[in-house]
Order: C-alpha cells, then sequence, then structure tokens
C-alpha cells in the first residue's frame, strides 16, 4: 500500500489527466490514470484503491453517475469531483451522489493534495473501523480484558504465566485502566480459581475499621462489635484477596497487613488466638509506590513484600487502536442495556476517539460509549453524541514550526503541553515525568495541580 494512498484519477482530457497524475504521484501519491468512466469502474473492481478523483464534465458517462456507480462497488469510497463549474447547485448534485469532497477548477495542487490526504486518512480509519468490528468476536482476550495492542498483549502473556503461582502481585496502572479486571483474570486462571474472589477497596474505608475489615473482631472488641465477625483474610479461604488502592493504606495498618503476609496467620481484634491464612493476595494502586516508599508514606518493606510479581497496566492512550475496539464492545453492551438498535460507529466519531488522550481511560471510555448510545438518533454513533470534551479535544502537540499567529501559544501553554506529553509518555508515573524533565516531585505536583484548578490540564 502506498503510504499516501493509491488513487483513481478520471478525466477525458488526456493532457490534465496526465499532468495533474504525474503531481500527484511526485506527492507520494501511487496514481492510476483513466480516460473514461467504465475503465475507472474495471480498476476499482480489481485493485484497493483509496480514493476516487473524477472530473465532473466528461464524455460518455459523467461524474455525478460515476460517482454513484463506484459507491454501489465499493461503499464507503471517498469520492473527490473536480469541476470548472463550481456553482451551488452543482456541487449539491456532487454531495448527493455521495462524493466526499468537491474541488473547483483551476485547483492549486496544494489544496487538492491536502484534500486527497484527508480523504485517504477517512478511508483507513473507515476500513479500520469495519476489521475491528470483524475482529471483535475473535480479538486477544484475558477473561475480561479486551485488548490487540503490544502492551496489552504483554499483559495477557504475563498473566497467563503467573496464573499456576502462589506469589503476591502488585497490579499497578492509571486510575481505570482496568486492574480488577486483571486481578479477577488471574484468580479466575489459579488453581484457586474455584475459591472466592473477595474485594476490599483501601482508600473506601475509614481508618478506624479497615484493621476490622481486614482481621475481623471478636465479640465486645469495641462498642458496637455485638458478635464476633471474620475479616476478609479469613473470608477469602482458599480462593484471593483483592486489595485495591493499597497505596493509600495508613502506615500503622501496613504493618500489621505486613506481618500477616509474613507469618500467614492474624490476629482479629480484641481475640486472643490466631487464625491460619490460606489465601493469595493481589494487590493495586494508581499511585507510584516507589516514590512514595520515597516521601515515607509507604512502607519500604511491605512494598517489597506485595511488589512479588507486578503487573503493569498501560494507559488507555498507549494501547493505540485498542480505543476503538474497546468502543465497540462498550457500545454493543450499553446498547443492549438501553434496548436501542444502535450499532456501529461512525468514521468522524472514530476518529475523534482516536485523538482523544482519556485521562479516565477505560472507565472514561465506558461512561462515553453509554452517553452516546443515550443521545444517538440513528443506528450508529455520530460526533454530536460524544461528550464536548471529546469532540473539541485540544491535542497536546508543541508547536514550534508554526507561522499563523493563530496557531502560536504562550510560553507557558508550551511547557504545559510538553510536560503533558512526557507524563503520558511515562505511563502517567508523576516521579519518572520528574526525573525525565529534570525537576524534582514537587515543582511537578504544583505545576500539574495549578494547570488541574486553571482547568487546561485535563484538555491533554
Amino acid at each position: 500500500m502506498s503510504e499516501k494512498g493509491r488513487i483513481v484519477l478520471v478525466d477525458d482530457d488526456e493532457t490534465t489527466c496526465e499532468v495533474l497524475g504525474r503531481a500527484l504521484g511526485h506527492r507520494g501519491f501511487e496514481v492510476t490514470t483513466a480516460a473514461r468512466g467504465d475503465d475507472a469502474l474495471e480498476v476499482l473492481r480489481d485493485r484497493g484503491i483509496d480514493v476516487l478523483v473524477t472530473d465532473l464534465r466528461m464524455r460518455g458517462m459523467d461524474g455525478i453517475t460515476l460517482c454513484r456507480r463506484a459507491l454501489e462497488i465499493r461503499p464507503g469510497l471517498p469520492v473527490i469531483v473536480i469541476t470548472a463549474f463550481g456553482s451551488l447547485d452543482t456541487a449539491v448534485s456532487a454531495i448527493r451522489a455521495g462524493a466526499y469532497d468537491f474541488v473547483t477548477k483551476p485547483f492549486d495542487l496544494d489544496a487538492i493534495s491536502l484534500a486527497l490526504e484527508r480523504a485517504v486518512a477517512h478511508a483507513r480509519l473507515r476500513d479500520e473501523v469495519r476489521r475491528l468490528e470483524e475482529a471483535l468476536a475473535s480479538s486477544s482476550r484475558c477473561d475480561d480484558l479486551l485488548g490487540e495492542s503490544p502492551p496489552m498483549k504483554k499483559v495477557f502473556d504475563l498473566l497467563r504465566r503467573i496464573g499456576d503461582s502462589e506469589a503476591t502481585v502488585l497490579i499497578t496502572g492509571e486510575s481505570g485502566t482496568g486492574k480488577e479486571l486483571a486481578a479477577r483474570a488471574l484468580h479466575r486462571s489459579s488453581p484457586r480459581g474455584g475459591g472466592p474472589f473477595v474485594a476490599l477497596n483501601c482508600a473506601a474505608v475509614p481508618e478506624h475499621l479497615l484493621e476490622s475489615e481486614l482481621f475481623g473482631h471478636a465479640r465486645g472488641a469495641f462498642t458496637d462489635a455485638r458478635s464476633s465477625r471474620a475479616g476478609l483474610l479469613v473470608a477469602a479461604k482458599g480462593g484471593t484477596l483483592f486489595l485495591d488502592e493499597v497505596g493509600d493504606m495508613p502506615l500503622g495498618m501496613q504493618v500489621k497487613l505486613l506481618r500477616a503476609l509474613q507469618e500467614r496467620r492474624i490476629r482479629p481484634v480484641g481475640s486472643e488466638s490466631e487464625v491460619d491464612l490460606d489465601v493469595r493476595v493481589i494487590a493495586a494502586t494508581h499511585r507510584d509506590l516507589e516514590a512514595e516508599v520515597q516521601d515515607g508514606r509507604f512502607r519500604e518493606d511491605l512494598y517489597f513484600r506485595l511488589n512479588v510479581i507486578q503487573i503493569e497496566l498501560p494507559p488507555l492512550r498507549a494501547r493505540g487502536t485498542d480505543v476503538l475496539l474497546l468502543a465497540h464492545e462498550l457500545l454493543r453492551q450499553s446498547s443492549a442495556r438501553a434496548r436501542k438498535g444502535v450499532r456501529e460507529i461512525s468514521t468522524e466519531a472514530a476518529r475523534k476517539l482516536l485523538a482523544y488522550q482519556w485521562p479516565g481511560n477505560v472507565r472514561e471510555l465506558a461512561n462515553c460509549m453509554e452517553r452516546a448510545v443515550a443521545l444517538a438518533r440513528f443506528d450508529h454513533v455520530t460526533a454530536d453524541d460524544l461528550p464536548a470534551r471529546v469532540r473539541d479535544y485540544r491535542p497536546s502537540h508543541v508547536l514550534v514550526t508554526a507561522e499563523a499567529p493563530t496557531e502560536l501559544v504562550t510560553l507557558d501553554e508550551v511547557e504545559r503541553r510538553y510536560v503533558l506529553h512526557v507524563l503520558g509518555a511515562a505511563g502517567g508515573r508523576r516521579s519518572e515525568a520528574a526525573r525525565i524533565l529534570g525537576v524534582d516531585r514537587k515543582t511537578l505536583y504544583r505545576k500539574l495541580e495549578r494547570w488541574k484548578q486553571e482547568g487546561s490540564e485535563g484538555d491533554d
């Protein structure tokens, strides 16, 4: 496949056809010329063409008829119509026939090259959407985790390799990347898969109740302890205990958890006897635990005890076209729940989904698709059905070669975009981003907090 695209150029003026074809060829397009509409249709039947470019006024089959016939053979094929008769009626006729774009003579070569690049990008994205729709049923999965990108395939491979292990596992990654799904997949693939899977969000339980929740308590251990209660470490006997957001666990509880993991025994609150443990512990956090250890907020010995095997889930922005694969699956689920016949994502909506950076990761994408299904007026999701933050997303690319005043930005904006770019490349790990940027973590935290308060951090 030509890098810029494969074009069929149709014009009954042989000189115009030859000159334009040669010029587009020099710009990187692979051009096949045809003097008649019938010849162009034969090319469309036999070759993988990205875009059809046709003159409007031609002997025999005119451009409008050719456009209609071409779309019968290749539905969705971008067709660009060129004409010297640039009236509104002519443009409307071309669009109604299914034309993707309309260019008038005399045209500027830069303008038609840009139109072709956009049409090729549209065609290839449309083909990618279709491919993902077809591949969804047979796509790479690990339990409820879904993905075809290299980072996710590495995660799947690691999950399969450690399924038989009893080792403690630490799952890291930004919020919303699917850490609990990974923990459940690991549990189900393990010898403990027939036992219970018990989950506890360490950040959601008040500190004074966390010990009782984990270790249990004896009757009368405290005011409201009217009866004895087994803790989650015991309730998960023969199975797996998932400690989500373990990085938010208070230091005092960290000492007690470390002792329990080392000795495989616990003493319920207020009890004089100990209980043996038969449980595998999987912990997860969105925090940079190495930085937390350095700052004294997390015990180093517990960190090493939990981090026997580490699984790092990539952020959604690092997973390429997995965004569309997940979007189609989430669309199917939301459409079924809402009992609506929304089945597809338009090419423009797909382009918006791919361009957005997804700070909330898969959780944000799920909310986005649920909203889109609720608002959809057709059997497909359009760009207008997406949240404004996705539709109007501003990329973080730093423009250093722009010449137009409207494209130039302030020095603070350049810094903001670059810092967020580095943070994304570092997988959201702020300590790693600070190291790359050559600043201390506190300086980076202050900048991110200021941009967040100004309402600009979420744009990237």
